[in-house]
């Protein structure tokens, strides 16, 4: 989901697409919470750890 977000970010700048950005930040936001989430021991989603 961070690459994706990353992804996202990348071809909305290159590319001056709005939408693709705002995209972009909330998928690299998600990610990155799910992360740390996981990183701690905290169960994600019913799953002790989340790739």
């Amino acid at each position: 989901m961070i690459a994706l977000g990353v992804i996202l970010l990348i071809l909305g700048f290159v590319f001056n697409i709005g939408f693709l950005w705002t995209i972009g930040i909330i998928l690299l936001v998600i990610g990155l919470v799910l992360f740390v989430l996981g990183s701690l021991g905290h169960a994600v989603a019913g799953r002790r750890h989340y790739w």
